[in-house]
C-alpha cells in the first residue's frame, strides 16, 4: 500500500486549517487516512506547526513519502535532518549519542531564529498599530498648517 504524508484541509472558506495526516496515496484528499501526526495553520505570522517528531520519524522511516509542502514543513521542524543523522548512525559513521548531540545542537540555534522572527512580527505589528485619535491629531495639524487659506490670527 504506497503512504503519503499529507495535508489534509479543513477550515471555513478563505480560512484554512491543515491536519498534517498519513494516508494511503488512493485515498482523497480529505478522506480515510491512516494516522494524524500534526497541525498546520498558515494563518498566524509566522505559520503555526505542530508536528508529533516520533510519529513522524517512524513513518518516514518505514517508507511513507511527504508531498511537496509536508516535506518543507518536516524539513523545517528538523525531522528530515534527524531522519538524515539516524541514517548515518545506521551505517556505522558516528553513534546515537553523537546523532542526537547534533540534532539538540540544530535545534536550539534554529528555536532561537524563530523567536527572533516572532520578536520581529510582534514588533512591526505594534508599530502599524497607531491610535486613531492620534491619527485624527496629526491631520487637523497637518491640514492648518498646510491650507494657505487660512490667514494667521496676529496680522
Amino acid at each position: 500500500m504506497p503512504v503519503k504524508i499529507r495535508l489534509q484541509r479543513h477550515g471555513a472558506k478563505k480560512k484554512p486549517y491543515y491536519f498534517i495526516v498519513v494516508a494511503d496515496s488512493r485515498a482523497p484528499r480529505d478522506g480515510k487516512f491512516i494516522q494524524k501526526i500534526g497541525i498546520y495553520n498558515p494563518l498566524t505570522v509566522p505559520a503555526t506547526i505542530s508536528i508529533d517528531r516520533n510519529k513522524a520519524l517512524h513513518w518516514l522511516q518505514k517508507g511513507a513519502q511527504p508531498t511537496d509542502t509536508v516535506r518543507r514543513i518536516l524539513s523545517f521542524k528538523g525531522i528530515l535532518y534527524l531522519k538524515h543523522l539516524l541514517r548515518g548512525v545506521k551505517l556505522g559513521l558516528f553513534d546515537e549519542q553523537t546523532a542526537w548531540e547534533r540534532f539538540e545542537k540544530w535545534n536550539a540555534e534554529h528555536e532561537k531564529k524563530i523567536a527572533a522572527r516572532r520578536e520581529y512580527h510582534k514588533k512591526a505589528r505594534m508599530q502599524q498599530a497607531t491610535p486613531v485619535v492620534k491619527k485624527v491629531e496629526d491631520e487637523t495639524k497637518s491640514e492648518s498648517s498646510s491650507n494657505p487659506d487660512t490667514k494667521p490670527a496676529a496680522e
